[in-house]
């Protein structure tokens, strides 16, 4: 891990810089495995998973007796920690509903705007060696308040044969309505195109590693919607003399245990506490079980020190980070001067743990420098904005001619006529 004192903001691209692990191999292989999948439906999907997750495969799908099982192997105290994480996610998307409300542009001419459900979404979530159940809360429950009638939830088994317990059991208390055995490119695939027993949806969301994220690009040129494009985790982390360098490691070491790939920068003022936070990230990092994970993360990872605030702001914005923690005095203050975040933690006491699990905020955030343009997963993710217009014959009298003119400027006279029968109709 690199420090860096007041850098040439020509340097700046070079320092925050992702760790990229794409290569140009992964585009044909996706691309065949997704042919293979729209072109053989089931057979191909169960070639994959026996190939890469569970040999012994027999059945894509999750029966009703698997879902029952699992709930029995769940803790009670998970049991009770995922419940009160669905009333603070459900507490903060439900306030998200947008209620129609009808304009009138002008005399006789009302216009609105509805949220409609999408009608069947997919969800993924990895296997590997971290059950995310918690992201499966995070896409079903916006999904469920949404009105989607449909979601599906694609995860692999591992090679013993089963999904992990809490996976299952948080999919059912979330309201997923079908779950399949299916990961990788494959469950993508699967999702996008349809399969004798995988439903095509209209949506897939859900983080996933380089072949996985390939697949939602690939798709979404082929007319499926995605949630956004997304890659490694990250957090930035803005401290002052203020900052507590445990609590920094903390947040630091949290994320770099996410995988390989992801990446934690400290931007701070203050040289001591650069240095104290360094210190730290080497005491704490040897007590975490993702220690082999978290080494290598941690060389991705960077701190800046700056003397000027506004330097620091500036290569914050220019970052984007998807996570963004502000350990400064006032955090709130502060906070007005972000313009690129996917969420943003204030203060000492708001560890980006509690974003990721259970506050109520959603945790599928834009990466990779996507802040600057899209938003993290929210209710709207899931709706689709119908807009209405009814406009009486006193509304057309008074705005048929605007409309007129302008269809004759662009030689549309098809349009112009569509207007111009209503209002001869209207004098006789």
């Amino acid at each position: 891990m690199e420090t860096y004192i007041n850098p040439d903001k020509k340097d700046w691209g070079k320092i925050l810089k992702r760790p990229l692990l794409e290569n140009a191999e992964l585009e044909p292989i996706v691309a065949g495995i997704l042919a293979n999948v729209k072109e053989n439906g089931d057979k191909a999907v169960l070639e994959y998973c026996r190939k890469f997750d569970n040999p012994d495969i027999q059945n894509l799908k999750v029966s009703q007796q698997e879902i029952c099982v699992a709930e029995s192997l769940v803790s009670d105290n998970l049991k009770a920690a995922i419940k009160v994480a669905i009333a603070n996610i459900t507490r903060f998307h439900e306030r998200q509903e947008e209620i129609p409300s009808v304009t009138e542009t002008m005399f006789g001419v009302k216009c609105w705007r509805k949220s409609v459900g999408i009608e069947k979404v997919g969800l993924y979530i990895p296997g590997g060696s971290a059950p995310l159940f918690s992201t499966i809360l995070m896409l079903a429950i916006p999904a469920k308040i949404a009105g989607c009638k449909e979601i599906i939830l694609c995860t692999p088994e591992g090679k013993t044969g089963s999904i992990h317990p809490a996976i299952l059991y948080a999919a059912k208390q979330a309201g997923v309505t079908q779950i399949f055995k299916v990961g990788g490119a494959q469950a993508i695939a699967a999702m996008a195109y349809g399969t004798e027993t995988i439903p095509q949806v209209y949506k897939i969301f859900g983080p996933g590693n380089q072949f996985v994220m390939k697949a939602k690009m690939m798709v979404s040129m082929q007319g499926v919607a995605i949630d956004m494009p997304a890659g490694p985790s990250e957090v930035m982390i803005v401290a002052d003399e203020t900052a507590n360098p445990d609590f920094i490691a903390s947040d630091f070491l949290s994320q770099c245990e996410h995988g390989k790939d992801s990446q934690a920068i400290l931007l701070t003022t203050s040289k001591r506490i650069a240095d104290e936070t360094a210190k730290a990230i080497e005491q704490q990092k040897a007590q975490l079980k993702r220690n082999e994970i978290v080494e290598i993360s941690v060389k991705n990872s960077k701190i800046v020190v700056f003397d000027s605030v506004s330097d620091l702001v500036e290569m914050m914005n220019e970052y984007a980070p998807e996570h963004l923690i502000l350990s400064v005095e006032n955090a709130f203050e502060f906070s007005k001067k972000v313009v690129n975040a996917g969420s943003v933690f204030l203060g000492n006491y708001s560890p980006e743990s509690a974003g990721d699990y259970a506050s109520g905020t959603n945790h599928t955030l834009p990466t990779n420098g996507y802040a600057k343009a899209y938003s993290g997963v929210s209710l709207d993710s899931f709706v689709r904005k119908i807009t209405f217009q009814e406009i009486i014959p006193q509304g057309l009298t008074t705005l048929g001619p605007t409309i007129e003119t302008m269809a004759e400027a662009e030689m549309l006279d098809a349009h112009q006529n569509a207007v111009s029968v209503r209002l001869s109709s209207l004098k006789e």
